[in-house]
């Protein structure tokens, strides 16, 4: 079990989540180790229990640890939708340059589809073929809906994501998608209200032929493509 030397500073909770999460990165605590019991924790730091209580109760909140009564306070065993939580809350609050958050959507969608290149197997590509026809009727339907073409781009890309079968890639991709919604919304909606549904409709398709044929050389620079920033 980790041993942990006494806290002599301010700011306590955040240091015990420290000395909790570095146990964690070095090793020292592993995934589904039982840590230390609060007044175990709060005599090796020299601090007090509530304290120890309340930096445990932001790491459970994080999906970092677990409580299992009445056994005691676990180190997660596996991956939990809470840990993107404090991530999507800091990008939110911290949305001071656009183009930084594009640059983070252009690399996570060309990793995503990287991934599904290499993993994909036939059955997953006539997927996403049925996913493309779907898109394409939707873009060139005669009563134009922004929101139908919308969600049928979300399931294209959807679909490509499934292919990696990763899930910590998945829901960080989620985070990315989430944080740039009303972007890539505003994006298709220029496109169609600009009359621009065979561009809009070819850039996909050409995604399409890169996972059916399974070449990733010009990836980067077709992910780019979908992207339509007005010009």
């Amino acid at each position: 079990m980790a041993t942990f030397k006494k806290i002599n500073r301010s700011s306590l909770v955040q240091v015990v989540i420290d000395r909790l999460t570095d146990a964690m990165i070095k090793g020292e605590l592993k995934p589904g180790d039982k840590i230390p019991t609060e007044m175990e924790l709060a005599e090796q730091l020299g601090i007090a229990r509530n304290t120890v209580r309340e930096a445990v109760k932001i790491l459970v909140y994080m999906g970092v640890l677990e409580i299992r009564r009445p056994d005691g306070t676990f180190v997660m065993n596996g991956f939990s939708d809470n840990l993107i939580d404090p991530m999507i809350y800091g990008i939110i609050l911290n949305q001071k340059n656009e183009n930084e958050l594009q640059e983070l959507r252009a690399m996570t969608e060309a990793g995503v589809l990287n991934n599904a290149i290499s993993k994909c197997t036939d059955e997953e590509v006539a997927v996403l073929k049925e996913k493309l026809a779907l898109l394409k009727e939707a873009i060139f339907a005669e009563d134009q809906n922004v929101d139908r073409v919308f969600e049928r781009d979300n399931e294209f890309h959807a679909a490509i994501t499934e292919m990696g079968k990763n899930v910590m890639i998945s829901k960080i991709n989620a985070m990315v998608m989430l944080l740039t919604n009303n972007t890539r919304y505003e994006s298709v909606k220029y496109m169609i209200e600009s009359k621009r549904n065979q561009e809009l409709y070819e850039a996909h398709e050409k995604v399409y032929q890169m996972v059916l044929n399974r070449e990733g050389s010009e990836l980067y620079a077709n992910i780019q493509r979908t992207y339509f920033i007005r010009e």
